[in-house]
């Protein structure tokens, strides 16, 4: 559990709210904050959900007037951290920093899952990411219509590695086997996508599917190649990429994302003042380039435009995950 330093005083705080005419939802919740808020990571520290919640920290610290602790809560796919902040006090000092799998595919995925994570109180998107669909280079598919070609003439069909089953990757890979004609392609399922890549460069594996900021390494050093991603615009970082629908795959297009919810009944006036000092931290130049730089795009945007996409993509990876008949490994 780390904590950063305290930000600007209270008084200082709130006379720069009045000077933006955003103090109302501060008093009437009686000076909200008026102590350390906890941001529940539902994974072990260094992945990517834990790098966007301690990215925007000292921004959402200095927004709010208040030390943002972070709280690394690892267990169950990410259950373990959706669940303390399910069963916390609707009281804006316990949020929680999650991202797609646990929120929109876990509860399609654990069987016999019990909490419900379209309860949580969504306040802002933290960042989000495109996928990014890569071959080995021994591939000679330039697209997905050309590895489905390629794949049927293999004699034992074609691999296709993921971060673990369940995962987001995995469910995509699924997506784009049923998009592309069902090709004779078997799941490798590994313990996270460092080994998973370590293995897809070592030529184990044809196929994989996974977030910029994942493959970004291996596709500038010439370790795989990049056919598409997955979003509703090129990546910067990657330019020469073409988007899944410009590859002839326009229903194949979604993003891995990381919000920062809440408990269920959240005051609306709580989610406000959150959402303005998120919206505030996402704004700071060095942060955007350190997120820009790997691959990812910053966040931003309503709370009431993250929940749509919350509810969107539960939505979309159910059909998938039942169509598929997918289990979680965890």
């Amino acid at each position: 559990m780390t904590t950063i330093g305290q930000g600007p005083s209270r008084r200082g705080a709130l006379t720069g709210m009045l000077g933006l005419g955003l103090a109302t939802p501060a008093i009437a919740q009686g000076g909200y904050p008026n102590r350390p808020i906890t941001v529940v990571v539902g994974f072990p520290p260094g992945g990517q959900t834990d790098f966007a919640a301690r990215i925007l920290q000292p921004g959402l610290s200095a927004a709010l007037g208040q030390s943002v602790v972070i709280d690394n809560r690892g267990g169950a796919g990410g259950n373990l951290g959706t669940d303390a902040v399910l069963r916390s006090r609707p009281d804006g000092y316990t949020l929680l920093a999650g991202n797609a799998n646990p929120l929109t595919i876990n509860p399609h995925t654990f069987q016999g899952m019990t909490i419900d994570p379209l309860r949580l109180t969504p306040v802002g998107l933290m960042l989000q990411s495109s996928l990014v669909l890569c071959v080995h280079p021994s591939v000679p598919a330039k697209t997905p219509q050309e590895f489905a070609a390629w794949a049927r003439t293999q004699p034992n069909g074609v691999d296709y590695g993921s971060a673990s089953a369940g995962s987001l990757s995995h469910v995509a890979m699924e997506m784009l086997k049923n998009r592309i004609g069902n090709p004779p392609m078997e799941h490798v399922p590994y313990r996270g996508s460092g080994p998973a890549m370590q293995d897809f460069i070592a030529g184990r594996f044809s196929i994989m599917c996974d977030a910029a900021s994942v493959v970004a390494p291996f596709l500038r050093a010439g370790q795989i190649r990049g056919m598409l991603s997955t979003g509703t615009q090129r990546i910067p970082a990657f330019p020469d990429l073409p988007t899944s629908a410009e590859q002839g795959l326009p229903d194949y297009t979604f993003t891995a994302w990381i919000g920062l919810f809440g408990p269920p009944g959240l005051p609306p006036e709580i989610v406000a003042r959150l959402n303005t000092a998120l919206n505030t931290a996402v704004q700071d130049a060095s942060v955007r380039e350190r997120i820009t730089s790997q691959g990812d795009e910053p966040g931003g945007g309503t709370a009431e435009s993250l929940g749509e996409t919350m509810r969107r993509d539960h939505a979309r990876w159910g059909e998938v995950v039942r169509a598929n008949n997918i289990r979680a490994d965890g």
